[in-house]
């Protein structure tokens, strides 16, 4: 655990030392579980988003995108079922005075008991080697099997106490397990309470008309009520999409885990609107569609799992989350969701606007069902940055700090490098640079020796350096120099960007998919 700590403090600290992610405010002090994104977070973030956005409508030709407003008219929450029921189940410790989410808490200890049962696993595989059955021996190890069941039984219980409101047994299920507030080890606990998740805020002149309105605290809903608008300007026939990335707010009153769980966030989401009866065959294929999109970016199959729900939403017919091995554990990363009618029937009930779809081969009217996909934008940007951050024993000894991000997303794809300013050296790089940069993000660095440039890069996440000497005068030629093997090779100027294009263009991702 002190290990994981130590991974995940070094993640926070190397983001705001590189210019990735700063505290907001920071100079009062910041704002808790509100951050800003610097010069190479943003970058990083807006090459996240395409990657998503280009998958989406570009790849798909029955996926369209949209921006729709964060402020929305009241009622839309009414019929969403925000105001009444976007809740969290919150529990305070009454000798520390932390508050915490009562399901997390309860999560948290099964998800300990999992780790057990991988632990049984990895011995077990040392063990056998390469005849190692890991199938057979999940279903047939009797250790495995009771952390497996212990877990289950848990976790249904707490699904039932949840859909059934009953917060007395949730508390009841926590002193049972006798879990601990995680910091300080009390158990002495408050009742169980629910917390409204939703920001207000006010539309008006003046405070005696004003209107009051919610910050959105999903994207989702402003898909729906544009599903109308967008079928029949696109006139597309089911089934199609709706992309849309875009801010949400949510009053956390337990946000922790940097920004893996902050008050003001982005989502990209994309509601594909189906036939009633075929939206679960369309469900599973988008859990494959979207894990492979994971994939794609070579973080590592083993980092990923799919976990179905034990306790589905009042509008879903089933849902999973695809987690992530994030420093702190699995953890949710994205959400495939089958959300049936609930949402346009919703929304039709509260507007009085029927938000029908013609089917002409069934000849009929009908309210289309729906399956959402839906990933916090911040946290696929911590797994991406956690994961590729890393420290490196190199052939002699030395250290490095590499980021190595897919090149594709990398906020700066080349380092233009003069190996000194005098000489022409940096009028040649200069060059060099005016020439690409309508190409690429690059930087331009004079400061230093060059082995600490490369450093500086190397932990930046730069795919590649390109340093400018005495002979790139006369022979027209650079070092360029790969950021995960680290060889240099000598390569032609006139080369470069056709070099950098391959490896760091974003259809080198895509083109997995």
């Amino acid at each position: 655990m002190a290990k994981q700590e130590d991974v995940f403090k070094k993640v926070i600290s190397h983001a705001k030392e590189y210019g990735f992610i700063f505290p907001s405010s920071e100079i009062y002090d910041g704002l808790s579980a509100v951050y800003d994104y610097g010069q190479n977070g943003a970058e990083l973030k807006n090459n996240i988003k395409s990657y998503w956005w280009k998958a989406m409508t570009q790849l798909n030709e029955n996926i369209v995108g949209i921006d729709s407003a964060i402020l929305m008219h009241p009622t839309t929450w009414k019929a969403s079922g925000h105001v009444d029921a976007f809740n969290d189940p919150l529990i305070d410790n009454k000798d520390s005075k932390k508050r915490f989410r009562a399901d997390v808490l309860v999560e948290d200890y099964c998800a300990k008991i999992e780790e057990k049962a991988q632990k049984e696993i990895e011995k077990a595989a040392k063990r056998f080697g390469d005849a190692f059955d890991k199938a057979q021996f999940e279903s047939t190890n009797p250790r495995v099997m009771e952390y497996r069941e212990k877990q289950s039984i848990i976790l249904n219980r707490l699904a039932r106490s949840l859909e059934n409101e009953d917060l007395a047994d949730v508390k009841a299920l926590i002193e049972e397990l006798e879990i601990a507030d995680p910091d300080t080890g009390s158990k002495n606990w408050t009742e169980v309470r629910q917390f409204n998740l939703m920001f207000g805020t006010k539309l008006g002149a003046s405070a005696d008309n004003a209107m009051d309105l919610y910050l959105r605290p999903e994207t989702a809903q402003g898909i729906f009520v544009n599903f109308l608008n967008v079928q029949k300007t696109s006139r597309h026939k089911l089934p199609f999409g709706i992309a849309q990335i875009g801010k949400a707010f949510r009053n956390e009153i337990v946000a922790r885990q940097f920004i893996f769980r902050m008050r003001e966030f982005e989502q990209m989401e994309m509601q594909f609107f189906v036939a009633p009866g075929t939206e679960l065959g369309f469900y599973e294929e988008w859990k494959q569609k979207r894990l492979n999109w994971h994939l794609a970016l070579g973080l590592g199959a083993d980092n990923y799992k799919f976990h179905d729900h034990e306790k589905l939403a009042h509008y879903a017919n089933a849902a999973a989350d695809i987690e992530f091995k994030f420093p702190f554990g699995f953890k949710e990363l994205e959400g495939i969701h089958s959300r049936t009618d609930f949402d346009l029937t919703a929304h039709e009930k509260h507007s009085g606007r029927k938000l029908q779809y013609f089917d002409n081969e069934r000849n009929e009217n009908y309210v289309p069902y729906v399956v959402e996909t839906s990933v916090g934008l911040d946290r696929l940007f911590l797994a991406i940055f956690s994961t590729a951050l890393k420290d490196e024993v190199l052939e002699d000894g030395s250290e490095r700090t590499v980021l190595s991000l897919p090149p594709a997303l990398a906020p700066v794809k080349a380092a233009i490098l003069p190996l000194m300013k005098k000489d022409g050296l940096g009028e040649y790089a200069e060059k060099i640079f005016n020439d690409l940069k309508y190409d690429f993000n690059l930087i331009y660095e004079e400061k230093d020796s060059i082995g600490k440039r490369y450093r500086r890069n190397d932990a930046l996440g730069t795919p590649f350096c390109i340093t400018v000497d005495h002979d790139s005068l006369t022979d027209h030629t650079v070092t360029l120099r790969d950021r995960d093997t680290m060889q240099q090779e000598r390569v032609a100027v006139a080369d470069l960007r056709s070099i950098i294009d391959e490896k760091t263009n974003m259809r080198t991702l895509l083109s997995k998919l």
